[in-house]
């Protein structure tokens, strides 16, 4: 509720900005905004979710995300080709956005409290009602019962501060987490976002032609994260992962080699729009909805707070160094060798997967916890270490 003001007051703050110095400190607190949103929109989700309905629930909020840059582009769109030859047409792109936190701040009243949340305060008869009304009566008790149990267990132990980093089990979720928000991020999935009217300029298409077509990216982002709503329900994350990194890597290498084979041709833009669109559908299908989830599953209670924040920061950090360098890239070096720069870092990040990332599906944030604290003795399904200690003792067998 509180970033719900945030939000509307920062974006205000933004459309009648007399000067450079007000729009940069309204962009600044709409940042802290949109980071404070990033990590309380998939804890809250991933912590009122039933395990089997986790997937689908927490990545409703990749689906709005990219719904409401759907809208932008085509707002923008619109206002761009009827409008472009006003001078302030920003400010009415801007004020538009203020609407959602409007809807937002209203909906809030209508959202119930975490049980999670409410049992760490001992309201227990308060987190037994909600999980009655969003669980069948029998399966909230039982979890009613494990949250009491795993808190219980952490009743003790202070809330996670950074001196904690140095406990195995803690770092190890933290470098998962960090290297899942970087893993996102590297794609260059927000370098197409934020610039593809840019990109689409710079393989030949004319502005009005740019911005129009700038919104197939929101219409695919949209069909493709349903679909990857559907798929999480039948798919575990990291093979998701792998196929979503896998297809983005191989569009973004076409990309680099139709840009250099095709420099100048009239049909260059059509292709390069083209494997935008393909890029976007691996992305949203498959990448940005398992990073969602991943990071809202893999933190405990205790942990939730410093994780998702530091994770988060990276997130965002990494963006703002890609969005910032992108630009200069793309006017340095060109379109094929700032796309060959992400094929490079599209390569380590499926290596990071491979190598690191547990598979999470069907497990509770309890259990998946617990994994965590057991690693050593019981490496979690999915990552390298178990599939190194399953070679070992097939090898034995032998």
């Amino acid at each position: 509720m509180y970033l719900s003001l945030l939000f509307f007051v920062s974006t205000l703050g933004c459309t009648f900005a007399p000067n450079v110095t007000v729009m940069v400190i309204s962009r600044f607190v709409l940042g802290l905004a949109v980071g404070g949103a990033s990590v309380t929109v998939p804890s809250y989700l991933a912590e009122i979710s039933p395990p089997d309905r986790r997937g689908q629930i927490v990545t409703k909020n990749e689906l709005m995300i990219v719904f409401g840059q759907l809208l932008a582009y085509i707002f923008n769109a619109i206002l761009g080709t009827t409008l472009g030859d006003v001078s302030h047409v920003w400010r009415y792109m801007l004020i538009i956005s203020a609407l959602p936190a409007v809807f937002l701040f209203i909906g809030m009243f209508r959202v119930p409290e975490s049980p999670r949340w409410l049992i760490s305060k001992q309201k227990h008869d308060k987190a037994l009602g909600i999980l009655n009304k969003i669980r069948e009566q029998k399966q909230a008790a039982a979890e009613l019962s494990e949250i009491k149990a795993n808190l219980s267990q952490e009743a003790d132990i202070r809330k996670a501060g950074f001196k904690d980093l140095g406990i195995p089990w803690i770092r190890r979720i933290m470098f998962i987490g960090i290297g899942i928000a970087v893993v996102q991020q590297v794609t260059g999935v927000n370098s197409i976002m934020y610039y593809g009217t840019e990109i689409l300029k710079n393989a030949g298409f004319e502005t009005k032609a740019a911005l129009i077509g700038n919104i197939a990216n929101g219409v695919i982002s949209v069909l493709a994260t349903f679909v990857g709503i559907w798929l999480l329900e039948k798919v575990g994350r990291r093979p998701m992962l792998m196929v979503g990194l896998a297809g983005t890597t191989f569009s973004l290498l076409l990309i680099a080699i139709f840009s250099a084979v095709l420099e100048g041709s009239t049909s260059l833009p059509y292709v390069v729009l083209a494997l935008t669109i393909t890029f976007l559908a691996f992305q949203q299908g498959a990448i940005s909805p398992v990073t969602w989830l991943m990071l809202s599953e893999i933190f405990p209670l205790r942990l939730r707070g410093l994780g998702m924040g530091l994770t988060v920061f990276c997130l965002w950090i990494v963006n703002f160094v890609i969005g910032l360098l992108f630009p200069v890239l793309l006017g340095g070096v060109g379109l094929s060798v700032t796309f060959y720069i992400f094929v490079v870092l599209g390569i380590f990040a499926i290596l990071f997967v491979k190598m690191f990332l547990p598979e999470t599906r069907g497990l509770t944030l309890e259990q998946l916890e617990q994994q965590f604290r057991d690693y050593k003795k019981t490496p979690l399904p999915g990552s390298y270490s178990n599939e190194v200690d399953s070679s070992k003792s097939e090898l034995n067998s032998i």
